[in-house]
C-alpha cells in the first residue's frame, strides 16, 4: 500500500508540530497529540476553551506550514 502525498508530507513535519504543542507557554496545549494519518496530520486531546482549541490549531500550522491538518481537539 502506497501512502498519501498528504502524509508522506505529514511524517517530517510530526515532530515540529509536537514541539511547538509541548513547548507552548500555554500549558494546556502540551498534553495535546499529533499523529500522522493519510490525510496529514491529526490533533487531538482535550482542551478546556474553543480559544486553545484554535491556539493549537494555529500553533501548528506555525511550525509546519502548508501540510495538511485535522484538528480533533474535544472541548471539554
Amino acid at each position: 500500500m502506497y501512502a498519501s502525498k498528504s502524509a508522506i508530507a505529514a511524517q517530517p513535519a510530526q515532530p515540529r508540530a509536537q514541539n511547538a504543542l509541548s513547548e507552548s507557554p500555554i500549558y494546556e496545549l502540551r498534553d495535546l497529540q499529533v499523529d500522522v494519518t493519510d490525510d496529514g496530520l491529526l490533533i487531538s486531546g482535550t482542551v478546556d476553551s474553543f480559544y486553545h482549541k484554535q491556539l493549537a490549531q494555529e500553533a501548528v500550522r506555525a511550525a509546519v506550514g502548508q501540510v495538511p491538518m485535522v484538528n480533533r481537539i474535544f472541548v471539554r
